[in-house]
């Protein structure tokens, strides 16, 4: 492990000569600047683990060299050094950061001290932001990406509400919209970011057992209460709670939960004492509430707490400059979990991925990447397996591509068996026979009816030779358990 180092920044030769000696014999490396503009420009060169900082110096003072220090992030740890310290230069410094104060003459057992704890907390602080690092990312939190006039604005927007005292926030948008990741950007861009981020689907929670899952419940509450257990407000405590799907609560956990925002007081089931709580709530749901509420749906008064701070995230669709990005973000993502180097997309995936309508929004972006990136073979993500892509070819009734269509009546015709068939012709960026052969399987398969004596009469091919490719090609009929059984081998499919 190499040896921390320190930046000495005093006008006084023989203190800096008395310093190094002892900080050499300590076994730490030292450096050293006979003012304050050196001792800057060093610190920049340098960065040092620590800088032992004068107060009284020519050029700049002590404590202007410490907020510069400050300012452009170049050291760790500061310790002033001065004979006759005073209580404006103590508080300035400290407001500014400085870890201690020791005087002069200098009582070098006391440095040595205060030289290792300062290091110490530096190196503390280093892991607590390490692992904090480590729980976003184990956690799913990363910056929401977007380049759109739409998101950059609704971004800054959500970094004012991370940063405001706001206790209630609504998110609003369609489905895969990313409610989620936007709710852990306010909590891991706010002051609550050292608490905990606790999510729940609303939805995923039976009526029954939500009360006791939001706020605990005692010993002996109900049958099945062998022990106390803490609810979700108590472990959100100091931190965040993000109710997802909120519009899915009954009215009657509407009316608890709205009494617990008003007041920040709950109560488990079967207590009889009130606990106070300190949380952020942060709810999302993709229908209108709004709507919710005028059906009677939804509580008025719960609506009107919860949208104080209400934010929409506009579907995909409405901002197609953020695809294109989003697709590099997660082809990124991608080659690390993975362990791949794809280098980015054909000019064809590029349309068919700019030309989709994205029902899913960014959810279905994200998965027809990671999928594309499981089967890519190559360094450039080809349309061949963008799920939709693929879709659409075998609803139009051509190939396993939207792009590979009949060409001009003037081409002429082919005859196969005496059958008359459109010319079709390869894109320049290719395509694979297996794609081709799933989509005339798929193709078949919706023009039998889901027939398969039929599909494969068409297909000129056994009956067990289309079963055997439905099921290697994951095409089999929902609900159509004779297709699944005794799947024969390709080589016995004939």
């Amino acid at each position: 492990m190499p040896a921390e180092k320190i930046l000495i920044v005093d006008d006084e030769r023989l203190v800096r000569w008395s310093l190094r000696q002892k900080c050499e014999e300590w076994g730490y490396e030292v450096v050293e600047a006979a003012a304050g503009e050196p001792g800057l420009r060093l610190a920049q060169h340098e960065s040092p683990d620590l800088v032992l900082l004068d107060v009284r110096m020519p050029d700049l003072n002590g404590i202007q060299v410490l907020e510069q220090l400050k300012k452009n992030g170049d050291a760790g740890a500061v310790i002033m050094i001065t004979a006759d310290p005073t209580v404006d230069d103590v508080k300035s410094a400290l407001k500014l950061g400085a870890y201690d104060f020791v005087g002069k003459p200098l009582d070098f057992e006391e440095l040595r001290v205060t030289i290792q704890n300062a290091l110490e907390a530096t190196r503390l602080r280093t892991e607590v932001q390490s692992l904090r690092g480590e729980v976003r990312r184990r956690t799913g939190y990363h910056d929401v990406v977007g380049v759109s006039p739409k998101m950059t604005e609704l971004m800054s927007f959500v970094q004012k509400v991370a940063a405001s005292e706001a206790t209630t926030i609504l998110i609003q948008g369609e489905s895969g919209t990313g409610k989620d990741l936007v709710a852990k950007t306010i909590h891991y861009e706010s002051a609550r970011q050292n608490g905990a981020f606790v999510a729940i689907n609303c939805s995923a929670i039976p009526e029954t057992l939500m009360e006791a899952e939001l706020f605990g419940h005692e010993r002996g509450a109900f049958t099945d209460a062998k022990q106390m257990k803490k609810g979700l407000f108590e472990t959100a405590n100091g931190g965040t709670l993000f109710l997802d799907e909120i519009g899915e609560l009954s009215p009657l956990l509407q009316a608890k939960l709205l009494r617990v925002l008003e007041d920040q007081v709950i109560r488990r089931v079967g207590g009889v004492r009130d606990m106070q709580v300190d949380v952020r709530v942060v709810a999302a749901s993709n229908r209108d509430l709004e709507k919710a509420v005028r059906e009677g749906h939804f509580r008025q008064d719960l609506y009107y707490r919860l949208a104080i701070i209400a934010i929409f995230i506009p579907p995909l669709r409405e901002r197609t400059e953020d695809i294109l990005p989003l697709v590099d973000f997660f082809i990124n993502l991608y080659n690390r979990k993975f362990k791949k180097s794809v280098r980015g997309i054909s000019p064809e995936t590029r349309r068919l991925l700019l030309a989709h309508n994205w029902p899913g929004n960014v959810r279905e972006l994200k998965n027809s990447i990671e999928r594309a990136m499981i089967l890519e073979e190559e360094s450039i993500l080809r349309p061949n397996y963008l799920p939709f892509a693929v879709g659409a070819a075998a609803r139009s009734g051509l190939t396993a591509f939207e792009h590979m269509s009949a060409a001009p009546e003037s081409s002429g015709k082919i005859l196969v068996n005496g059958r008359v068939l459109p010319r079709l012709y390869i894109p320049e960026e290719g395509t694979s026979l297996e794609e081709v052969e799933r989509a005339m399987v798929e193709l078949a398969m919706r023009q039998a009816n889901n027939n398969q004596t039929h599909a494969a009469r068409l297909l000129d091919i056994s009956r067990d030779a289309l079963r055997y490719k439905l099921k290697k090609f994951e095409l089999v009929p929902a609900g159509d358990e004779e297709a699944t059984d005794s799947i024969p081998s390709e080589n016995s499919a004939g």
